[in-house]
């Protein structure tokens, strides 16, 4: 007898649904976690909000879209618009990849591939700290897309979408530019490719690409601050340790796909008795030059880009990593041929379920319950909004106008600048990454500089000695956390305006 579940059921009469299910499903819980259990902002976040909070052409982070979209998001809705806007991205990607398998594997299959995408650790996991790399994902699936419609269904009406979106791209991230070689290549490789190519569609296409990046590129161009270490780093590598980072960012690469393993042992024949009747999804005949796309994009972007950032020395994470694997599910649907069955249903179903609501329970009940019993750091279960407020306030008070700039480590500062009533500017620790401001500014117009406290009278490190010879160092301030955790000492200091003279406190 024939055993359908109703998942497999659902997916065959109504693979939007299913789609969509998936999607939101994902949206809503990786959205709800942080807005209702975290005090402060995870990873780079709130440095992020800092840079997109002075709205510059570009930053020593790149370029500068996702860093406007983020303040946008945070002005109209705080930290929770940012999640959201983190996981609309999210929604997006699986969009474009949904889309992009419907064109090439059909619609059952496509939700296939999507389904598969909540076992990649990228797509979930990491995707509240919002940043460059998260909204690079869904651009660079619709440019997939695109890409397809306009060489691979020689549809040139997409040559437009494909400009726009190539465009935003080089203003979201720095990887933009190995992804655009990528296309090149791809489709410099294949006989559609070159005869688009013959064509007046692709160039055109490179030109409004170019032009609608063309702001950041005329910043880039005088900012040889950030670009020329970059050709010196490359002039010194030491080889040897650039290939144990490569090794490192590859072994990361195959932890975030275990669940994409564990999908594909359930669903093999391994140690079912033969005989068996089992359902399967099938799809018509794929042309050739879709398989090779796939295969190219899913591996790629993979060794390319991660190469590349380990030459420059970029940093890496979990939260950059997401647009290299957005072929990913569709990869192994494709390997997996125009019929796939699906042994052991109940248990795929069952792990399905597990990958999509396990990681934000599992994250949950450890910011909930693990403070009580194990006194950890968790950097988003700082006290953000009481750290901010009692810093704006102590130099209101005591100055008598509002703090425009904090200075000193930059975690804990960029806490501070996320005050929403006063919003001051940040000044991190090299000129590079804050060229909105300096230390001659801060000394001008006055400063809050902040720094982890490790010794009782609260002893600045010497870098802020340096940039602040005449600091009077303030008691350090401790603010309470829950459970276990002990108190948050930090140091601080206020640098009076010179302007202002010395009021009696």
């Amino acid at each position: 007898m024939l055993h359908v579940s109703l998942i497999l059921e659902s997916l065959r009469a109504h693979p939007r649904l299913m789609f969509w299910t998936a999607a939101l499903s994902q949206a809503v819980l990786w959205t709800l976690l942080p807005t209702l259990f975290y005090s402060a902002p995870p990873g780079e976040l709130a440095i992020t909000l800092a840079v997109g909070h002075e709205f510059q052409l570009g930053s020593d982070g790149g370029p500068p879209l996702a860093f406007w979209l983020a303040e946008v998001a945070y002005r109209f809705g705080g930290m929770g618009g940012v999640y959201l806007l983190s996981q609309l991205c999210v929604v997006a990607t699986l969009m474009g990849i949904f889309a992009l398998g419907r064109a090439i594997v059909g619609t059952a299959q496509a939700v296939l591939a999507v389904l598969l995408m909540v076992g990649v650790g990228f797509l979930s996991v990491p995707t509240p700290e919002f940043g460059p790399a998260i909204l690079a994902m869904p651009i660079w699936t619709m440019i997939l897309v695109h890409f397809w419609r306009a060489v691979g269904e020689k549809r040139s009406a997409y040559w437009i979408a494909l400009a726009v979106d190539m465009g935003l791209l080089l203003l979201t991230t720095s990887l933009g530019w190995i992804f655009f070689l990528l296309l090149a290549v791809l489709a410099a490789s294949t006989a559609r490719g070159r005869a688009a190519f013959r064509s007046i569609d692709p160039w055109l296409c490179t030109f409004v690409a170019l032009l609608l990046a063309a702001p950041y590129l005329f910043w880039l161009a005088h900012a040889d601050d950030i670009w020329r270490p970059a050709l010196v780093r490359l002039q010194h590598i030491d080889f040897r340790a650039a290939g144990y980072d490569y090794l490192f960012v590859f072994w990361n690469l195959a932890l975030a796909h275990v669940g994409i393993l564990i999908f594909a042992i359930l669903a093999s024949p391994w140690g079912v008795r033969r005989g068996v009747r089992i359902p399967a999804v099938n799809r018509l005949p794929m042309p050739p030059s879709a398989k090779s796309m796939i295969y190219f994009f899913a591996l790629a972007p993979m060794l390319v880009a991660t190469l590349v950032m380990v030459l420059l020395g970029q940093r890496w994470s979990w939260a950059v990593a997401g647009p290299v694997v957005v072929c990913s599910g569709l990869a192994v649907i494709v390997l997996a041929g125009s019929k796939i069955p699906l042994y052991r249903q109940r248990f795929l179903s069952m792990a399905w379920v597990g990958f999509l609501i396990g990681p934000p329970l599992a994250m949950a009940m450890s910011l909930v319950v693990l403070p009580w019993i194990v006194a950890r750091d968790r950097q988003v279960l700082r006290p953000a909004d009481e750290i901010g407020r009692f810093f704006t306030e102590t130099f209101e008070r005591r100055i008598g106008k509002p703090l425009t700039i904090v200075a000193g480590d930059s975690e804990i500062a960029a806490l501070v600048a996320l005050d929403p009533d006063t919003r001051p500017s940040l000044l991190m620790d090299a000129p590079v990454r804050s060229r909105w401001v300096s230390v001659a500014d801060a000394k001008a117009n006055g400063a809050v500089i902040v720094w982890p406290a490790t010794d009782t009278p609260g002893t600045p490190p010497a870098s802020i000695k340096e940039a602040f010879p005449d600091l009077v160092v303030e008691v350090p301030r401790g603010f309470e956390r829950k459970g276990r955790l002990p108190p948050l000492r930090i140091g601080w200091g206020i640098v009076r305006p010179q302007a202002v003279p010395v009021a009696a406190q």
